[in-house]
């Protein structure tokens, strides 16, 4: 729709000016300067000890392939200095006094190297070649080679991502970028879901969001290269729009340290991605494969392409990459859904724990699924010490999807149930008038019986769905004598495009004409499979209903079309940020310090906008020339899923119902959805100090982040008698503050414990803050806003203790816990209003959801995770040299959480699981690596969470669950598996192979035994090549 509410300045004026001062400082600096500045990447300091004009610089990379050592340490024991190797593979060693010291140079998966330098009043420089085992001798002058090899993908991608741990400064883990597509691993959420304490969230098969230990999704916050990225569903980050194959590498960070926003609680997933310096010259990588859906006999494809170079001109050196992503896959479902209430006419003995299934259906859908990215990273080095750097992302996940929907509307005749309390001898025969439902005279129990004359609700829907993220970011990082300047600029723009080109709407005749409705016997006994079975209806003398004869194929039931809709809906999210960090190191009591400060700039807008076209009556159905029969719109051809549905169904055709539409449009017109409206602004004004203190036993990190929160919603409040849309808005602001602290103490060399404490707040989600309610009619939903909810604080301490063995091993054990206020709760119910009916639409029987406050809960659990291959060991245990390509990576998180949801006078709070969050998570992972071959196997565990709380209320004389309690996602299992061969250092040949197990994505309200939705995907087979050059 187009409303003045929607506009709004953009482009703040505190942001670019920020922006273009950062930008012309350093670079004013920098064309000024003299003579060369040091390249100094990461610099470090001695201990008690005054700058010194010597340095020691240069590079660590592996012999043969020439790949930078990311992340590896450089250090002068004798004098505490020490830094890290950065991804473009440089160190730097400065302030080193004259004379002769020897160098320590350490890589996971690879013996220390020492080397002796003589430093004068010139620099040193020192490159260094890892490879298989300690070589010469060699002076700094003579390009020493450090020898340490290995050229197996998994063992190196394992060594990268351990010594960018074990250096980090708090508590991370990383996926390396040669390990992502290792497994089918078509998006980031899949690509890091095999790491210690990280579980995800499916959507159709398909990995969606991220949980860290357990903890709900909100409290994970995602960035690209440091930017927080607002998810084009908002503050849940959605990870499935984001193809794994534009990262480098994948850094989880589980300690939040105060330069990062305070909306983190639980962690960030920081994708870094490709840089041309992060390889030492022109580097191509291509990938592309094939593959079989085994559900509906599908196909999927995917490819990718990585083009790298770097440019040394006469104005400094210039690095260029750009990438591009494809994944696309053909598939269908096997869908069955129950919806579940208390029935206040059920009053017989027992009724206090009876839920009644009030409708089951069958979503069966026909779709297209697609990822694809693309991107370009430009880098210059306009002088030593200053880098600059422009990047931008585009990023989409879309389903075209065709969804044939048969609702059996159970409850359609509620209030003709009989209302008697005494007990009964059961009669299969209902009594006169009404139709079996909730009735236990009838023999009928909650999950097993039959219902008569029930309206079929057949719902047809074309959808084009699209969700992108548009990120565009400049920065420049600076070093300034004494002090690093970084600062950053980004722009995003995330889509969440809701758009569905066409829903048909068909309905059984009225219950007058009961004889042409149908008999359904339903039987949910079985967690896993909703039975139903059709049946004609017949209607006696004497008033009573009985069960005709079964009836297959669903279509010899009348319905005629009652609506037809069509709908355009965008929710766009436009975010600018500016930041700067500032940096010094100094010596502070004797150690090494670096003082880090910031100020950040967040100004972010969603807006939703909806138009429908809308027809629904006998007489513009005739006007346009429609048809309200479906076999207008029918096709030949079965069902192509595997689920015994109980029925057969002909599916519809795309284009005849495109065609509808069409016709549609001529009596007929798009109009905007004002109820649908909403406009949500936040603005954050963020400021941080922090302390780096190095020591010879470890580091301490302390410091604490501020930020000023103003938000503003706008919507409409629609009068349900008049339709008249009257402007509403809603205003807020606050003030959080979030201290933290880290210690991290190195055992020895091959141990390092850690502990933290520190602080966050999750903000409710925009959408959450808007001032109105909104309904869905193709989902059959109506959602509300709550611009009073109060961001859920938390305030937690972590203890890990972690040790590394050699070549490539890896152990670590610890325990966590947050305390948290104001617990936000996701609130489902029967709506139960008719505020929102509208034609003949009635929306009193949707489904409500809101946010609501709790009290306080906390999250607190254990983690561990183990990682080693047996390959050192062979020798030793006397095993033939082919069996060290075995190894293993194996993790685990056990959870235990309380929180109180949100209570009344009348409805005392409860204590529930906190929202979102899992009593275990582990990953089990066997891999075998030798003579170039390659084959993994993954086992991934989720148990089951809270999704959200159900409405309590009085029913009958019972406080009780409305719609049978609370709503949980059952436990989530996935198994997975790969294989590769290198035919040479170029080409290699794959094989993936996901979801083996098909498990279902199970949902379950109050108990296990009454399941909502069930819906498989099937197995998944794909096999390709993979060049590198």
């Amino acid at each position: 729709m187009t409303s003045n509410l929607s506009r709004r300045f953009r482009g703040p004026v505190f942001a670019h000016g920020l922006l273009a001062g950062c930008a012309l400082m350093p670079l004013s600096i920098a064309a000024a300067h003299a003579g060369p500045i040091a390249a100094t990447p990461i610099a470090a300091t001695p201990v008690g000890a005054p700058r010194a004009p010597g340095s020691v610089t240069g590079t660590v990379s592996q012999a043969g392939s020439g790949d930078y050592l990311d992340g590896a340490s450089v250090s002068i024991p004798a004098l505490d200095l020490s830094t890290v190797v950065d991804r473009t593979g440089r160190f730097s060693l400065n302030g080193v006094p004259a004379g002769t010291h020897e160098l320590v140079i350490r890589y996971v998966g690879f013996p220390d190297a020492r080397r002796t330098v003589t430093v004068a009043d010139a620099p040193v420089t020192l490159d260094v070649a890892m490879t298989a085992a300690v070589g010469t001798d060699a002076g700094a002058g003579e390009g020493a080679e450090i020898v340490v090899s290995g050229s197996r993908p998994i063992a190196e991608s394992e060594a990268a991502a351990l010594q960018i741990q074990r250096t980090s400064p708090s508590l991370v883990s990383v996926i390396a970028s040669d390990s992502i597509g290792r497994l089918p691993d078509q998006n980031v959420a899949q690509a890091v879901s095999r790491l210690p304490g990280v579980g995800v969230q499916r959507d159709q098969g398909q990995a969606r969001y991220i949980t860290l230990r357990g903890a709900p999704i909100n409290w994970t916050t995602l960035s690209i290269d440091g930017i927080n990225v607002v998810s084009p569903e908002g503050r849940d980050a959605r990870f499935d729009s984001i193809p794994s194959a534009i990262a480098s590498q994948i850094i989880v960070r589980k300690a939040v340290t105060p330069d990062m926003t305070g909306e983190t609680i639980a962690g960030n997933v920081d994708i870094i991605t490709r840089s041309a310096f992060d390889y030492p010259g022109m580097k191509v990588q291509a990938k592309g494969g094939l593959g079989h859906v085994e559900l509906g006999k599908k196909t999927e494809y995917e490819g990718s392409l990585v083009i790298s170079d770097r440019i040394d001109t006469g104005i400094g050196e210039f690095g260029i990459v750009s990438s591009a992503s494809l994944y696309r896959r053909g598939m269908v479902t096997d869908n069955f859904e129950t919806d579940f209430e208390a029935v206040k006419e059920d009053k017989r003995p027992g009724y206090q724990t009876r839920n009644w299934a009030r409708e089951t259906e069958n979503k069966l859908y026909r779709l297209t699924r697609k990822n694809y990215s693309l991107s370009t990273r430009l880098d210059w080095r306009p002088a030593p010490g200053h880098k600059l750097f422009a990047e931008t992302i585009y990023s989409a996940f879309q389903d075209d999807e065709q969804r044939n929907n048969y609702i059996f509307d159970l409850d359609d005749q509620q209030s003709r149930a009989p209302t008697g309390s005494a007990g009964c001898n059961v009669n299969a025969r209902p009594a006169s008038g009404t139709t079996g439902y909730a009735d236990v005279c009838t023999g009928n129990t909650p999950l097993l019986g039959t219902v008569y004359g029930v309206d079929l609700n057949a719902n047809f829907t074309v959808r084009k769905y699209k969700q992108s993220v548009f990120t565009n970011t400049v920065g420049g990082d600076h070093e300034l004598g004494e002090w690093k300047v970084a600062w950053r600029g980004n722009f995003t723009r995330s889509i969440d495009d809701r758009t569905q080109p066409a829903q048909l709407n068909y309905e059984s005749p009225s219950f007058t004409n009961a004889t042409n409705r149908l008999t359904v016997g339903y039987d949910l006994t079985d967690p896993q499979l909703a039975k139903v079975q059709l049946f004609r209806t017949i209607r006696n003398a004497d008033g009573t209903f009985s069960r005709g004869a079964q009836v297959t194929a669903i279509e010899d039931f009348p319905t005629s079309l009652t609506r037809l809709r069509s709908l355009k809906a965008q929710d766009v999210t436009e975010a600018y940020t500016a930041k700067l960090d500032v940096s010094r190191e100094a010596s502070l009591f004797g150690a090494q310090t670096v003082f880090t400060a910031g100020v950040r700039y967040d100004d972010r807008t969603k807006t939703a906008n909806e138009d429908l076209l809308d027809i629904n009556s006998a007489a513009q159905f005739a006007a346009a020339g429609i048809s309200t029969n479906y076999s207008a719109i029918a096709k030949s051809g079965g069902f192509q899923g595997e689920i015994p549905l109980g029925y057969t169904f002909q599916y519809f055709d795309r284009d005849k119902v495109l065609g509808l539409v069409d016709q549609a449009k001529t009596v007929a017109s798009y109009l905007p959805v004002d109820a649908n409206y909403y406009k949500v602004g936040e603005k954050v004004y963020s400021a941080y100090a922090m302390a780096t203190v190095t020591t010879n036993w470890g580091s301490i990190i302390g410091g604490a982040r501020v930020e000023h929160i103003r938000n503003d919603a706008r919507a409409f409040s629609i009068n349900a008698a008049t339709s008249v849309a009257t402007p509403v808005e809603a205003k807020s602001s606050q003030t959080l503050v979030y201290p933290s602290l880290h210690l991290n103490w190195d055992v020895n060399d091959r141990m390092k414990a850690r502990l933290s404490f520190n602080t966050g707040a999750a903000r409710p989600d925009y959408d959450q803050l808007r001032p109105n309610l909104t309904y869905n009619d193709a989902n059959l939903t109506v959602s509300g806003g709550n611009p009073d909810a109060k961001p859920e604080k938390a305030k937690g301490v972590d203890a890990y203790v972690e040790y590394y063995t050699m070549p490539r091993g890896f152990l670590s054990i610890g325990a966590y816990y947050k305390d948290v206020t104001n617990v936000l709760f996701d609130s489902v119910q029967t709506f139960g209003s008719t505020i929102l009916n509208s034609g003949n639409t009635d929306r009193s029987q949707y489904q409500f959801s809101t946010v609501l406050n709790g009290g306080k809960g906390y999250i607190m659990g254990i983690e561990g995770a183990i990682q080693q291959q047996l390959d050192p060991f062979t020798a030793d245990l006397g095993l033939p040299d082919w069996m060290g390509g075995f190894g293993i990576q194996l993790n685990a998180t056990i959870n235990k959480s309380r929180a109180d949801t949100p209570g009344t006078a009348d409805i005392p709070s409860r204590k529930v699981r906190l929202p979102g969050a899992s009593d275990a998570i582990y990953n089990l992972i066997a891999y075998y690596e030798k003579y170039g071959f390659s084959a993994r196997v993954s086992y991934q565990n989720r148990s089951a969470w809270l999704d959200a709380i159900g409405s309590v209320a009085k029913v009958g004389d019972t406080v009780r669950g409305v719609d049978g309690g609370d709503f949980y996602w059952a436990k989530d299992n996935e198994l997975d598996a790969s294989v590769r061969y290198a035919i040479n250092g170029n080409v290699e040949i794959y094989g993936d192979f996901a979801n083996l197990l098909n498990g279902p994505g199970r949902r379950y309200v109050g108990s296990s035994a009454y399941t909502i939705e069930h819906e498989t995907f099937g197995r998944r087979y794909t096999g390709g090549v993979r060049v590198t050059f």
